[in-house]
């Protein structure tokens, strides 16, 4: 295994370009930076360093070392941070973790000897990488693509509603066919959401699926546009709860319940589960069962 204090040693070097400013800047020794470049280089077999008579530079095997330095440092301190916090570190897409997965937190947390949450919200594909990269140790998502070494349980199924302004025609209907949706040109949000993939995969055979008359990067856009009447959009229907209670939005169920989107949970195959992942884990499905709010 690399040693970490190796490799940032090395970082640093890299950056201050010379040894005696390396080690002022860690706040040790110049034999000590030497030492650990020539620790480094020994196990590695290969020199990582060139020097002239006014700087040091990395060589060509430092320069294809150096990427992987920063996720490794990362990584090391994860750990450290793991051994020493009783913290959970949640990740979730946008959607689920801007709308549906605060108020989970919340009741969680408000429990006796609960254990902290750092929770970390941001598109699917973003999470996904994090999770992969062993950054969360828990992922909320809208879509995941198999991977050894990951479970996945459904949390809940999640249904699209089409949204429109209260002022639509299609805002007065009771629900909506796929067979009506098909002639409709929709609002685009978030890509990598999955919804795309729904569409997909229901929209099959005499069906063609909706037009994208916009793409807006956000739910939060997508709503601000159905409001001022651009458009109409299909969205999970956790997001516009608020505004279909005050009256801005209207939200048409799709007949026959047939768009609906599984929102997933992903944790590590562990041979023993981390008790204050899997107590989080657990509250979240007793939360859905048992709603409080």
């Amino acid at each position: 295994m690399l040693n970490p204090q190796w490799l940032r040693t090395l970082k640093t070097v890299v950056a201050e370009r010379g040894f005696q400013a390396a080690a002022e800047s860690l706040g040790i020794a110049q034999p000590t930076v030497s030492l650990h470049i020539s620790k480094l280089e020994q196990q590695l077999r290969v020199a990582l360093i060139k020097r002239n008579k006014t700087a040091c530079y990395p060589t060509e095997a430092a320069k294809r070392l150096l990427p992987f330095v920063d996720s490794i440092l990362n990584l090391s301190q994860q750990a450290i941070n793991a051994i020493r916090t009783d913290c959970v570190r949640v990740g979730s897409s946008s959607n689920i973790g801007i709308y549906m997965l605060q108020p989970h937190i919340r009741s969680y947390i408000d429990k006796p000897q609960s254990s902290q949450i750092e929770l970390t919200i941001d598109d699917n594909p973003t999470i996904v990488n994090k999770m992969a990269n062993f950054e969360l140790d828990i992922a909320i998502v809208e879509w995941w693509q198999p991977l050894a070494g990951f479970v996945t349980k459904i949390w809940k199924v999640e249904p699209l509603v089409l949204i429109t302004s209260p002022q639509h025609p299609l805002g007065q209907l009771d629900d909506i066919s796929l067979e009506q949706l098909q002639t409709i040109s929709l609002i685009g949000g978030e890509r990598g959401t999955g919804t795309g993939r729904i569409l997909s995969e229901k929209f099959t055979g005499d069906l063609t699926a909706p037009k994208i008359s916009m793409q807006l990067g956000s739910t939060e856009a997508v709503k601000q546009a159905v409001k001022e009447n651009l458009g109409v959009s299909l969205v999970s229907a956790s997001t516009v709860t608020e505004e279909v209670t005050r009256g801005t939005l209207s939200a048409v169920p799709v007949a026959g319940g047939t768009l609906n989107k599984t929102l997933i949970i992903v944790q590590r195959k562990e041979p023993q589960l981390d008790v204050s992942q899997q107590s989080f884990v657990e509250h979240l499905y007793d939360d859905v069962s048992n709603p409080r709010f």
